[in-house]
């Protein structure tokens, strides 16, 4: 199969490499320089001293100090509630970032994956930091260190990809244009994996610990969709077939992302099969493997049963997988899996999913959150607009305002009127600045606060001069106090 030689060094970029990044390094290197503390005691003790020779450069002199503390306060006004979700921005930046000490961005600003777009604003920092920190000079004294981590790791990885390979029947080497890349770098957590998939390009970020054995089933899990994406791309017409599936996994607790593309879908519940199948006899028992499904199931992975079913039929063939797939995919009964689907009790938590794919805006989650409302789920778009807000990953004033709109169908109007006046404060858009005004307009007159109303009726006139239906709004609200619409009839 060859990959034992793919990812050795080579002339030509392999498909699958297993290397170190000094641009990862920088960013993490400094991250840690301002208070990224997460799991350091289990860490590789590489860390600890890479840690002290950083902080000792960053406070030799003037000029490096004051680089510093520009850096700090940049990383503590975009510290993450959770270490985890910390250290994922500032991934998800460093691979979209070239090589020091430029650190230009390999894509446009609008094409920046939305975590790492929030943090995009260190970049000018970093790279005065990288210099006065004399950061190329460290990571040169720790080369011995970054090398020694590859080699021991390049046989347990060549395994996993091999064997992967061997069950699927699938070489990875006619995968031409696409890219598999494994980056260890010691200075995260190692209980953390970051996995994301930007076009072509797959990768995994992993940082050892000392001692411990690498994360080889999340390697093997982001291995798995950059053998099987492809295929679900080549038959787009027998993947669309299955979009009606969509509309009962709403209420799954899985990602966002799966209940928004039905490709995504499929194939994760495709990964999940193999994984269970794939565990070997002294890993799981036929128990455990079924409890394993009917779980994968209950997340919201609607079509593992069905594709752990068909790849028992599968293994027992001759073919690979690249000829197999059209008629697994085909062989799904779409009806069967309708009722089977509705009679699905889901779960209330799901594992979270490793990969992360750099997809366009449409689905990001203050438009799943939009999309909930519309479609009457409040509680589904509070958690969104929450959770969008929590992360500080998207538009604070948009999430505010999807807060407010939520506190205003459970008829809570101080919590409405609270969320309007936050959203007003930190919201840019004209049209969310516009509504809020109309919004705390319309509070204001049934509170029998007609001074207060007027004020916000004139200031949405003034945001919202380009938005037709504002003014109608604003003019009314302007012409006589607001009153809530008459209940229909029974």
């Amino acid at each position: 199969m060859g990959l034992i030689a793919s990812i050795c060094p080579a002339e030509t970029p392999p498909n699958v490499t297993l290397d170190s990044s000094e641009t990862l390094f920088s960013v993490l290197a400094a991250i840690n320089t301002c208070g990224y503390n997460a799991e350091l005691d289990s860490s590789d003790p590489v860390r600890a001293q890479i840690r002290t020779e950083v902080a000792n450069a960053s406070q030799a002199f003037d000029q490096a100090k004051e680089e510093t503390l520009l850096l700090c306060q940049f990383y503590h006004e975009h510290e993450q509630p959770e270490p985890s979700r910390t250290l994922a921005q500032y991934v998800s930046l460093a691979l979209r970032l070239d090589v020091p000490p430029g650190f230009v961005f390999k894509v446009k600003d609008a094409d920046l994956p939305p975590d790492a777009a929030q943090v995009a604003g260190i970049v000018p920092i970093l790279q005065k930091f990288y210099d006065v920190a004399g950061l190329h000079a460290i990571w040169l004294r720790h080369q011995v260190v970054y090398s020694g981590l590859a080699a021991r790791y390049r046989d347990p990885l060549a395994k996993v990809l091999f064997d992967t390979e061997i069950y699927l029947r699938l070489q990875s080497a006619g995968y031409l244009g696409h890219s598999f890349t494994v980056y260890l770098d010691p200075m995260g957590a190692p209980g953390q994996t970051n996995a994301r998939n930007y076009g072509p390009d797959y990768y995994v970020v992993i940082s050892p610990g000392s001692g411990a054995a690498l994360k080889m089933d999340q390697i093997r899990h982001t291995y798995l969709h950059y053998l099987l994406d492809p295929l679900a791309a080549k038959y787009p017409n027998s993947i669309s077939r299955l979009t009606p599936l969509l509309a009962g996994v709403k209420k799954a607790p899985m990602d966002e992302s799966f209940k928004q593309d039905v490709s995504l879908l499929v194939t994760e519940c495709l990964i999940r099969a193999i994984e269970v199948r794939t565990s070997g006899p002294g890993k799981m028992t036929d128990v455990q493997r079924q409890a394993a499904v009917e779980q994968s199931v209950k997340q919201g992975y609607v079509l593992t049963r069905y594709f752990y079913d068909a790849l028992a039929k599968f293994e027992k063939g001759p073919v690979g997988l690249r000829n197999a797939y059209s008629e697994m995919i085909g062989g799904i009964d779409l009806g069967k899996e309708q009722k089977f689907v509705a009679l699905t009790k889901f779960s209330t938590e799901a594992d979270p999913e490793l990969l992360r794919v750099s997809r366009p805006a449409a689905t990001r989650l203050l438009v799943s959150a939009e999309q909930r409302l519309s479609a009457g789920d409040s509680d589904g778009a509070r958690k969104l607009a929450q959770e969008a807000l929590d992360t500080k990953s998207e538009d604070p004033g948009r999430a505010l305002f999807i807060l407010a709109q939520v506190a205003t169908m459970n008829r809570d109007l101080q919590g409405a009127r609270n969320y309007f006046e936050q959203a007003l404060g930190v919201a840019h858009e004209p049209k969310v600045v516009a509504w809020s005004h109309i919004y705390l307009g319309r509070i204001f007159d049934l509170q029998e606060e007609r001074a207060a109303a007027l004020d916000h009726y004139r200031a949405a006139l003034t945001a919202g001069t380009q938005l037709p239906e504002v003014k109608a709004a604003a003019e009314r609200g302007l012409q006589k106090p607001y009153e809530p619409p008459s209940p229909r009839p029974q």
